[in-house]
């Protein structure tokens, strides 16, 4: 007599449609922030504004996005908190999806004010407000769909996404700049249009596919168990107060107060020094904007990657850590030579490795929090960190705006930008010689 055993049922995989679908918002999210820094550069002859002006205006708008994106950062994450992924992320992505299309009508908004400049501050800071919950919604999103132990890939998985959005604005913008639909030609508004529709897409996607794992229909009890096979960590809340006396928060911080910066100026700044520098229009600048963001991304896990190659040498976290952080920060000297060089492809070079670089020094930046921090503070310290890295960037685009005013170019940008890496790396060696941890578990615990 035969005995037939049923087969366990395989596990579902649908947490990874989940995860395909937080790319495609965070790659949506880099869309829109792109999309305005590639067409600066020509809007001066759109609106007929002396150039000069705009020059400063542009880096003052930066300066508000920042600010505003520093501030939705803060309170992003209680949003999620209070209205649940399922409709916290739909509004975070309808404000940003808002808010970029609504740069379609800056001129005219500015008109309510005086000046079409003022318009486009405003959409700025209303973009900034938005986006800022990308990160925080997909951090808590991957939290809820993956084991601790997929949590990294999944993570490294969707935030590519932002590399993908930096490649995909200036290849798409001089086609939409050109697109004609019967007789009307879509121009530099109706690229702020087609970011709204990728959103709006995005939006009914998720609220198509969305529910809390235990809940939705297409996952099974083998990937539940798999999704919960890690006991959850408890939660400490610490207040700032608490973290602000270690010099090993300060080591953090000032690592990403001093560095962050830089990779937004590649972001914003990138296609106006090339309009500036070699006079390119967005279709002969767009494919070294995109090799910066294509190489890019590789330089985000080469910079784990080594680090971890020589940890597994046998050499202490504090000297693989740091001499990786070395090697990143003397790759990013040779950029000053960008704004000397005549060729526009070897300029292109230097920017592509600056920015590779300060990829791979920001993962090693961010893992700096849990090196020297228990994991039940990492969240508070990384979102302090957050915060004070944006408010470099508002300080850097303040400068910026001035030293175009005074100069014409941005050379001495690009000079701050190779001696800034090295310098924050001595300040971290000085607070932190040894990465010792902070004492602050006690206290936590107490």
């Amino acid at each position: 007599m035969s005995i037939s055993i049923t087969p366990a049922p395989k596990a579902t995989r649908y947490r990874w449609v989940i995860c395909g679908l937080l790319f495609w918002v965070t790659t949506a999210n880099y869309i829109d922030r792109s999309v305005f820094g590639n067409l600066a550069p020509e809007m001066p002859g759109r609106l007929h504004i002396n150039k000069e002006d705009w020059d400063v205006a542009y880096w003052n708008m930066q300066l508000f996005f920042s600010g505003a994106y520093a501030i939705s950062m803060l309170l992003m994450g209680r949003l999620m908190d209070g209205l649940g992924l399922r409709w916290g992320f739909v509004f975070a992505c309808a404000c940003w999806g808002l808010a970029s299309m609504s740069h379609a009508f800056a001129p005219e908004i500015g008109g309510l004010f005086g000046s079409p400049i003022t318009g486009f501050i405003i959409c700025r800071v209303l973009l900034g407000l938005g986006e800022g919950g990308n990160f925080p919604a997909a951090i808590k999103t991957t939290a809820e769909w993956f084991p601790k132990r997929e949590r990294a890939l999944a993570t490294g998985l969707f935030n590519s996404g932002s590399n993908i959005g930096g490649i995909l604005a200036p290849y798409a913008l001089p086609f939409l700049l050109t697109l004609t639909i019967g007789s009307f030609t879509l121009g530099w508004r109706g690229a702020f249009f087609a970011t709204a529709i990728i959103d709006l897409l995005w939006i009914v996607a998720w609220l198509a596919c969305y529910r809390k794992p235990e809940e939705h229909p297409k996952v099974n009890a083998e990937e539940l168990a798999i999704i919960r096979s890690e006991a959850v960590e408890p939660s400490v809340k610490i207040p700032w107060s608490r973290l602000l006396p270690h010099k090993q928060t300060w080591a953090f911080a000032l690592a990403k107060f001093m560095t962050d910066c830089f990779w937004w100026f590649y972001l914003f700044g990138s296609p106006d020094f090339f309009n500036k520098k070699f006079n390119l229009d967005p279709e002969g600048r767009k494919y070294m904007i995109m090799m910066i963001y294509a190489v890019a991304s590789v330089g985000s896990v080469a910079g784990g990657w080594l680090a971890g190659s020589f940890m597994k040498k046998g050499w202490t976290t504090n000297k693989a850590r740091k001499t990786t952080m070395l090697i990143c920060a003397v790759l990013v000297v040779p950029v000053m030579f960008s704004a000397v060089t005549g060729s526009k492809w070897v300029a292109a070079a230097l920017i592509t490795i600056a920015a590779s670089a300060h990829q791979a020094w920001s993962a090693n930046v961010f893992s700096l929090a849990g090196d020297m921090f228990p994991r039940r503070v990492v969240g508070s310290v990384t979102g302090l960190g957050g915060m004070i890295g944006a408010s470099g960037g508002m300080v850097l685009f303040y400068v910026t705006g001035k030293v175009l005013k005074q100069t014409g170019n941005y050379f001495p940008v690009f000079m701050m930008a190779s001696l800034a890496y090295l310098l924050a790396l001595a300040i971290v060696h000085l607070l932190v010689p040894r990465l010792e941890p902070a004492q602050i578990e006690a206290k936590v615990a107490a």
